[in-house]
């Protein structure tokens, strides 16, 4: 089977791609320079050479904020990209696994999200992404939409690494403590995205629609720098942090309006795909140790 993986220069582009060649698949793993998928010649001619059995998008815009001034690059990379893949794949019989988001809810549900909850998005990124869902389901039928949440790696830009850095500049940092979600390690996810695969490689065919996938358990902001700082002291990270501080939304305002809850329900891709959902706290573990690492070098 060959797979190809759009996005991948990002943190969980490198982590599918990396999956994937270690259980020796063919892989072709294209960043934007190789494969923008805002272009529809583009992804036309990259599917064209590549013939892949299977292609997994990765590639997203993913600035929340920023997102609220630069609406029309969200909307080209998170709704036309996806239209673009799902109608070339469509074209050639090739299913299609699209990464999306808990973004895509308001967050008024008091119990976690399951796949049937009817869509709401507060903010242009969620609209953007909640619109690619869409197009894949009118563009094709063999398609995979995986929703995640707050996801984190050694890669690219996340919530870990940016309270490792301003913990290691400032005594006291302020994070919220009224929004409760999945932090989901992409090296996790990229492991479930590898087991769907097989189950499709097997098979040939699987019961395709729209699946859930969070790390487990779920936690606030402020409970997760908690864990992380945690664990970068033990790790002998050279924080300066004494104590993060918990503050509510409203002390904290951001461009984009954020849910208040937005955990995930896993039973249906665990039910379907015999996948037990990981604890985010090895991931976290790991990723700590990498940026230990890191620092050494410099």
């Amino acid at each position: 089977m060959r797979i190809l993986i759009t996005g991948a220069r990002g943190q969980l582009g490198r982590s599918v791609a990396a999956a994937a060649i270690e259980r020796g698949i063919d892989t072709v793993a294209l960043g934007r320079r190789q494969m923008d998928i805002t272009r529809a010649e583009n992804v036309n001619r990259g599917i064209e050479i590549s013939l892949p059995d299977l292609v997994v998008n990765c590639a997203g815009y993913t600035a929340v904020d920023r997102a609220e001034q630069e609406t029309t690059l969200a909307f080209a990379v998170n709704r036309d990209g996806p239209s673009h893949l799902a109608d070339a794949c469509s074209k050639k019989a090739i299913p299609l696994i699209h990464i999306s988001t808990d973004y895509v809810f308001d967050g008024r549900k008091q119990d976690p999200y399951d796949e049937t909850d009817p869509i709401c998005p507060l903010n242009v990124y969620g609209q953007s992404k909640a619109a690619g869902e869409s197009e894949i389901h009118k563009k094709t039928d063999r398609y995979i939409i995986l929703r995640t949440a707050w996801v984190f790696g050694a890669h690219g830009n996340n919530f870990v690494k940016t309270m490792l850095r301003l913990g290691c500049k400032h005594e006291t940092i302020r994070v919220v403590d009224d929004q409760i979600g999945n932090p989901t390690f992409s090296g996790s996810l990229a492991e479930v995205i590898m087991r769907i695969a097989a189950h499709y490689r097997r098979r040939n065919e699987i019961n395709w629609g729209i699946y859930h996938y969070g790390g487990q358990p779920p936690i606030s902001w402020y409970g997760f720098a908690q864990q992380i700082f945690q664990i970068a002291r033990r790790a002998g990270l050279p924080l300066k942090l004494t104590r993060p501080e918990a503050i509510s939304t409203d002390e904290y305002p951001t461009a984009a309006k954020r849910a208040a809850n937005s955990v995930l329900d896993n039973r249906k891709i665990e039910r379907t795909f015999d996948i037990r959902v990981e604890s985010w706290h090895a991931g976290l573990q790991a990723v700590v140790a990498h940026h230990r690492q890191t620092q050494k070098r410099r």
